[in-house]
């Protein structure tokens, strides 16, 4: 069987950690910034975890 690709959306969204959990960024940080204050872009600019109920769906498309 041939290997399955991995797809290319996640790809592009989220990348693994050194113990093999998931990162992703933050929403909301694109667009429309001039309302929003200092720390909440500054926290917002930052990587977060993928919660622990997601990470398998999101390992399965790494693949």
């Amino acid at each position: 069987m041939p290997n399955m690709k991995t797809k290319s959306g996640a790809k592009k969204r989220f990348k693994l950690t050194g113990t093999g959990k998931v990162k992703r960024k933050h929403a909301f940080h694109n667009h429309i910034l001039t309302k929003k204050h200092k720390k909440r872009k500054r926290n917002l600019a930052k990587m977060a975890l993928v919660h622990k109920r997601d990470e398998k769906n999101i390992l399965e498309l790494l693949k």
